[in-house]
């Protein structure tokens, strides 16, 4: 069984083809600027070399041919024809509180992926252009939704629900949703793996330029710091994480915008990046914060004390911990981020290992010392995987 899994942006679309005989990725690929000029096709065929070409893609229907054209390509091909495809799989953000598990898609799935995207404006209308430029592609070849939120969906009313008029959440549906779901579903199951325990408790930090954190019991979350939209918890690259709602009202008035530009610039120009004046990505952060720059320096004590008050409230809440787990792009190649976060949690009598947490990176590893009251790992993220596990269980 081969499956396609499929990831569209607004104007990208990321791609993997895996075999689930023995779940190897058998080509993945980028299709950048769909819509825009400067179209460009990447292709990674395993065990072949890359192939890119740069062509007009005015929309997802005509990257999707694309791709299967490059999948079926007599030099740089890995299949024969489409008819070696099972199945595809789509990573869908948001399906409000109708779905919550992966689903086989059909023409009320859609609809409520079309009803949702006033909740994820940038992420809803390209997963549904996705879709129908596959359906229209291979015509009666079953598709997956995987929702990114099905994992958050889980946690119960005291955690989802927030303290305000009941009538916005029955109008409305407003609630904690909870975002990277497909990451945190598939990292909490390798630790569970990993600790050989099916009823731990764990808390699984998916810290990258977007980051959040969640606990779970046995697979099953039972928090986490994202809500209604990714833009609630941690200090992130450009977003703000939690803030007094005040907050708003204050800088619109003062600066005489509207609350849509006040959430541009909570979304866009906040976090790390509007702390410290450098930019998002960490590395420059960080480096700025090695030559003495003050403010550099605060937004990563911020960033790291945010990320261990989380570890701290969610061990409350399952009243212990087993695992902590850090994945995502920061989480898994920051080694001196997790050592100074795990600084923190001594009252939990979590050691880290220095050498270990040194060469931890690339293949799941524990990174704890052997009398740490709690393991610590490293564990990859692998989004595609968990939806194309989650597809063929369905197909």
């Amino acid at each position: 069984m081969k499956i396609l899994v499929i990831n569209c942006g607004s104007s990208s679309l990321k791609y993997q083809l895996i075999d689930m005989e023995n779940e190897s990725v058998l080509a993945k690929g980028l299709c950048e600027r769909i819509g825009i000029d400067g179209s460009k096709l990447t292709h990674k065929p395993t065990g072949k070399e890359n192939y890119s070409v740069e062509t007009p893609m005015e929309d997802h229907k005509v990257a999707v041919q694309l791709v299967l054209d490059a999948l079926m390509d007599k030099e740089h091909g890995v299949i024969e024809s489409t008819d070696d495809i099972t199945a595809i799989g789509h990573r869908v953000l948001h399906a409000g509180t109708i779905y919550s598990d992966a689903t086989l898609i059909n023409d009320d799935v859609k609809k409520v992926i079309r009803d949702c995207f006033d909740l994820g404006p940038l992420h809803n209308p390209a997963n549904l252009i996705g879709i129908e430029a596959c359906e229209a592609a291979m015509p009666g070849k079953p598709n997956v939704a995987v929702f990114d939120t099905a994992f958050g969906m889980k946690i119960p009313e005291k955690a989802a629900m927030y303290a305000i008029p009941y009538e916005y959440y029955e109008k409305y549906s407003i609630r904690r949703y909870g975002f990277h779901g497909t990451s945190h579903m598939f990292v909490s199951g390798e630790t569970l793996k990993c600790l050989g325990k099916d009823d731990a408790k764990v808390i699984v930090c998916h810290l990258g330029n977007g980051a959040s954190i969640s606990a779970s019991i046995g697979g099953k979350c039972v928090d986490t710091s994202m809500g209604l939209t990714p833009l609630e918890g941690l200090i992130m690259g450009t977003r703000s994480g939690d803030l007094d709602p005040a907050v708003l009202q204050f800088i619109c008035n003062h600066e005489n915008i509207d609350i849509n530009e006040m959430l541009n610039i909570l979304n866009k120009k906040s976090g790390v990046l509007g702390m410290s004046g450098v930019s998002s990505d960490f590395r420059d952060v960080r480096a700025a914060a090695d030559e003495g720059n003050e403010r550099a320096i605060m937004a990563l004590d911020a960033y790291r004390y945010r990320v261990a008050k989380y570890i701290g409230s969610y061990t409350a809440a399952m009243n212990g911990v087993d695992a902590i787990t850090f994945t995502a792009g920061v989480g898994e190649n920051d080694t001196q981020m997790r050592e100074e976060i795990c600084e923190y949690l001594g009252y939990l009598g979590v050691k880290i290992d220095k050498e270990k947490n040194a060469q931890a990176r690339g293949v799941a590893s524990e990174i704890s010392t052997e009398d740490s009251k709690v393991k610590v790992y490293v564990i990859p993220t692998n989004e595609e995987l968990a939806i194309a596990r989650e597809t063929k269980a369905l197909v």
